[in-house]
């Protein structure tokens, strides 16, 4: 029987009846990708050339990998995996020079001679590496031996004037400070900083500070406040025993900072009140407090404690009870036959209730919305951002709170007249927990299909911008949809330069055109639009993406978050540009002291990024503590999508 040769063989069928590709065939697939990469750069030059010189080949190689995207290889991939060539799952860093790889080796295979230079594929493959390890120190700082990846922690308001807890952060792991500029203040922010600066001093290391600028908020209006009634409370046992007491807090009427109550009382919180200061100054230990509450029933406090300060008036008394009381603005007070009344009840915090089917309108107009006292009366939700309900259109969805709530517009209408205009969408409940679903004012609003016209930067933001360039080292910007968004955020950076040199400050001009900045990708339209928003990104050396898997999470919908954080990683790759992962990464370790087993795992794969962002909590020291380990420990075992096989010892004699 005659020798087969190697082209033959590829042409048999297999023991188990799949056919084998011919090699021919596979040859003239992988020729035909590497030649579409190719007419892809060349439609691309423009762009291309757009960017700086020694970023160039990562944005065409960033355009290479987004159209391989763009085409289904599954079955070539299995073709290939199954001859041992590669499997192309690792192609991002080089694109082309991949699948030039894997043109040799069928070449090879088929015994055909080939001109394709392996060494420099795999020395540009290298500097690839290299360049994006680079990028990284150049935006995040210097990483610490045996860990891949940056630990970036949100500094809590406390960090403002806690300078030992900032200290911990940074023993712990920290090597980035974040501090949302949705929270606090300016003099707040300074403090913060100044302590991120002395714990860095501590630790030996330079600790970068980023800031987040919060972007457009789309959020609902104000809803009309509920009766001012309190509620003091006991605490019983199984046998309905009383354990603990209902408490009430008073303190003087006129006092414009008065007391707060103690926060290690037993059970629940006490209530707090206001009454006259005379009437406080009267009672005694162990006099008895009665009133009649808001459903009128007789309740008696007994005085347990009276604070008073250095001259010996009265800050606040403590008093107890022995049954629940609802205590109204106005209730009347009685002790030793002289009475008060009982204020500084705050308004009780009203909500809607929606269930599926239902409709309410979300308009523009500047309206408190009231409570329905009628099941024919359609709510009115007003919104912070009108231009957003403007925008809208009949078929659009529309999120409520991080998506707890789902609806549909109906349809839209406008209302003008020479005393008002405005628009109204009228919408449809499509989605709510099945006892209905609470909204709330102030919630957050998702528009993921809506075109909205506005900029990335509020006049705010802009403001906040002029702080983190003379103060911190990166400015993470939200609500970036499209390559424009990003190439404004660098027009306004370049405006702040301008003005620092027109006042003769070269310094913080020639920072504010290289000061870092990290866009938010946490819409689809920015999933949609990537490729633009990294080519602009790239114009600037210090640029990296943040992947806010809470906002992904809303629009994209859940089932799609299993693929999408680890696209948009593979994708900032090809670019060379590092990025940030956060959204709950070890969330149940920071707030209950105790990491759940899905953490641990997500964590992992949270450590691909170059970036990993931990948020607030009680326990966040053990949490940085618990991420920084496993860094060590997954730097040893995995590079980006790529799994390193070091040994295991367990398996070891």
């Amino acid at each position: 029987m005659a020798a087969q040769s190697p082209q033959d063989t590829a042409t048999d069928n297999t023991e188990s009846g799949a056919a084998v590709p011919r090699l021919d065939d596979l040859i003239s697939k992988v020729t035909d990708l590497i030649t579409e990469l190719d007419d892809a750069s060349v439609e691309a030059s423009a762009l291309l050339a757009e960017v700086p010189e020694e970023r160039r080949r990562h944005a065409e190689n960033l355009l290479h990998y987004a159209h391989l995207r763009t085409i289904d290889i599954r079955e070539l991939q299995n073709s290939l995996h199954d001859l041992g060539v590669t499997s192309l799952t690792t192609v991002e860093t080089f694109t082309r020079g991949r699948l030039e790889l894997a043109l040799n080796a069928l070449l090879a295979l088929a015994g055909r001679t080939s001109d394709i230079d392996v060494a420099r594929i795999i020395a540009d493959d290298e500097r690839a590496d290299i360049a994006l390890d680079n990028n990284a120190t150049e935006l995040f700082g210097q990483e610490r031996a045996d860990v891949t990846s940056h630990i970036m922690v949100t500094l809590p308001a406390e960090a403002a004037d806690d300078a030992e807890l900032v200290e911990s952060f940074a023993a712990a792991g920290m090597d980035l400070a974040r501090i949302n500029c949705a929270h606090d203040g300016p003099e707040q922010w300074s403090r913060m900083i100044d302590n991120v600066n002395a714990a860095a001093e501590k630790a030996g290391r330079r600790i970068f500070v980023s800031m987040d600028l919060a972007g457009p908020k789309l959020r609902t209006g104000d809803i009309e406040p509920g009766p001012r009634v309190g509620r003091a409370r006991v605490v019983r046992d199984d046998a309905g025993t009383v354990i603990s007491k209902s408490k009430i807090w008073l303190t003087p009427r006129l006092d414009e900072h008065p007391k707060p109550a103690p926060s290690d009382l037993p059970g629940r919180p006490a209530l707090p009140l206001e009454a006259d200061q005379g009437w406080l100054e009267q009672l005694q230990l162990d006099d008895v407090i009665t009133l009649h509450d808001s459903r009128s029933a007789k309740r008696h406090f007994t005085v347990v404690r009276i604070d008073t300060d250095s001259e010996g008036e009265v800050e606040a008394v403590l008093a107890e009870g022995e049954k629940n009381a609802w205590i109204a603005e106005g209730t009347h007070l009685r002790s030793n036959y002289e009475v008060t009344r009982a204020g500084g009840v705050p308004p009780t915090v009203q909500k809607l209730r929606f269930y599926t089917g239902d409709e309410f309108i979300l308009t523009s107009g500047e309206e408190i919305t009231t409570i329905p006292r009628t099941n024919d009366e359609i709510p009115r939700v007003s919104c912070s951002l009108p231009s957003a309900v403007a925008a809208l259109k009949p078929g659009d969805p529309v999120l409520f709170d991080d998506g707890a709530l789902g609806a549909e517009v109906v349809e839209v209408s406008e209302t003008s007249s020479s005393e008002d205009s405005h628009v109204d969408a009228r919408l449809r409940v499509l989605r709510t927990k099945p006892n209905g679903q609470p909204l709330a004012a102030h919630k957050g609003i998702n528009l993921p299909n809506t075109d909205l016209p506005l900029n990335s930067l509020t006049d705010e933001d802009i403001e906040h911008l002029r702080f983190v360039v003379e103060h911190a080292d990166i400015a993470a910007v939200s609500f970036i949809r499209t390559q424009g968004d990003a190439e404004y955020v660098y027009k306004v950076l370049d405006e702040i330069a301008a003005e620092h040199e027109a006042a003769g400050r070269e310094d913080l001009a020639s920072k504010a055109r290289n000061l870092g900045v990290v866009l938010k990708i946490e819409t689809i339209p920015a999933f949609q639009n990537l490729p633009g928003i990294i080519i602009a990104s790239m114009k600037r050396a210090k640029s990296g993406l943040m992947i806010a898997r809470g906002d992904l999470a809303v629009e994209l919908g859940f089932d799609r978050m299993g693929e999408v954080p680890g696209q948009i990683l593979t994708l900032a790759q090809a670019a060379g540009v590092p990025t940030i992962l956060g959204t709950q990464v070890l969330e149940n370790m920071a707030k209950a002291g105790l990491p759940s087993r899905a953490e641990i795992t997500d964590a992992a794969f949270a450590l691909r990024a170059e970036c990993v962002m931990l948020n607030k909590g009680p326990h966040i020291t053990e949490a940085i503590a618990i991420l920084n380990n496993l860094a060590r420990k997954m730097g040893r075992s995995q590079r980006k999508s790529r799994i390193m096989l070091r040994k295991i010892r367990s398996w070891s004699d």
